[in-house]
């Protein structure tokens, strides 16, 4: 994965995730859009990798989508993710109002 991407997967960061799995005659397509939790590699299980401390190491992408889930996506060559730009909203801008004090005059 690209250097100026992974600097780009920090927390609170809003991205879509396009994933594909090659069939025979098919391509299977998945997409998931939501907001980083954590990036990071990790092993896997496997012991047959012959890597890095004898494991295979792979970018894992935490995300929380839209509606609360979180999930963990193994990230690959067929992963395609774009970063949507950030609003530039504060949290001021997002806060909810409470009562007539609060809204502008």
């Amino acid at each position: 994965m690209d250097n100026a991407l992974k600097e780009q997967l920090r927390v609170g960061a809003r991205v879509k995730v396009t994933q594909q799995i090659a069939g025979r005659d098919y391509t299977w397509t998945t997409v998931v859009a939501g907001t980083v939790r954590s990036f990071e590699q990790k092993p896997t299980g496997s012991w047959f990798a012959h890597s890095k401390g004898d494991k295979l190491w792979l970018d894992r992408l935490v995300l929380k989508t839209d509606n609360g889930e979180t999930t963990t996506l193994n990230l690959d060559d067929y992963s395609a993710i774009d970063v949507e730009p950030a609003t530039g909203l504060t949290s001021d801008d997002t806060a909810e109002k409470k009562d007539e004090s609060d809204l502008p005059l």
